[in-house]
């Protein structure tokens, strides 16, 4: 979960950026402390509580005759509803090749997307890992909007080369922001950075996942934790050996020789992927100008 921004190269740290997820610039919020309530609706300075609880607003969207719906408290998550099916394309191909019924594990969950896009859709069974607070507490209502408990199991942890107790450092302090990173400052070209906010965080590891059975090895697998790929790939090795593991998505960056390394790893372990596919994906410019989606087939 690293995040955009970068350092000089001196070693010098650089604020993280603010959810700079696929795109230069962050989302425009609406609302104004004081002023509106979730995604800018205005407030009554006497509104009563429960007239204001009832504010929580969401957005639903439809893919071949299939509903899913969104909490949306402000304008990042709003924009992550609104983009859905043009950000990341690829994204929403590859689900959509999953047999129904067919495991994902989804390590980067955000507030859920492509989980409940996943259940929805395709009937997946569904292991969401997320460790940011807000993120975390947003993708389990957007489980409970969809009635998806028995689909969708969430877990606050980050997944990484070890187990352990560590820290979450955070780009911002929103609900739906990502590039956030675990047990080091970084950004997602893995230099320092500096977080806006850190909280407590607990990690595990795929591999010990599985063998505790606290989940069956996953058909599909999808690995978007901005920079730290390489050390969830580490930590799945066992599991990703499995032939009933039958593809995964990992989010590249190419500048990174590390993730080259997970390329050539991927490759040993049966895998192949499509260079068209790479070719479209990897962006060419703007601040993840390098970063795209290899989708990993056996």
């Amino acid at each position: 979960m690293g995040s955009g921004g970068g350092a000089d190269g001196l070693g010098e740290a650089s604020p993280l950026d603010f959810n700079v997820d696929d795109i230069g610039n962050p989302p425009t919020e609406s609302a104004t402390a004081g002023e509106s309530g979730p995604a800018g609706q205005r407030i009554d300075q006497d509104m009563k509580l429960e007239d204001y609880e009832r504010l929580a607003p969401c957005r639903t969207v439809e893919f071949q005759g299939r509903d899913m719906t969104f909490f949306t408290p402000n304008g990042t998550t709003l924009w992550r509803v609104e983009s859905l099916f043009s950000k990341e394309p690829d994204t929403i191909e590859w689900i959509g090749g999953f047999a129904e019924g067919e495991s994902l594990l989804d390590i980067g969950a955000n507030v859920g997307m492509y989980s409940i896009f996943a259940a929805r859709t395709r009937g997946a069974r569904v292991f969401a890992f997320e460790p940011e607070s807000q993120n975390y507490a947003i993708l389990n209502r957007n489980i409970h909007l969809n009635a998806l408990p028995d689909r969708v199991s969430a877990y606050c942890a980050a997944l990484s080369d070890r187990s352990g107790f560590s820290q979450l450092h955070l780009s911002a302090f929103v609900s739906g922001a990502s590039c956030h990173s675990y047990g080091v400052p970084l950004d997602h070209h893995n230099q320092p950075a500096v977080a806006r906010f850190t909280q407590g965080c607990i990690a595990t590891t795929v591999d010990e996942l599985v063998a505790a059975e606290a989940m069956p090895v996953p058909a599909h697998v999808k690995i978007d934790v901005d920079g730290l790929e390489h050390k969830v790939i580490a930590g799945a090795k066992t599991t990703l050996a499995d032939r009933h593991v039958r593809s995964v998505l990992i989010e590249i960056n190419t500048a990174l020789d590390e993730h080259w390394e997970v390329v050539d790893a991927m490759l040993v372990l049966g895998f192949d992927y499509d260079r068209g596919q790479v070719a479209r994906s990897v962006r060419t410019e703007g601040t993840f100008q390098g970063v795209g989606n290899y989708v990993f087939r056996r």
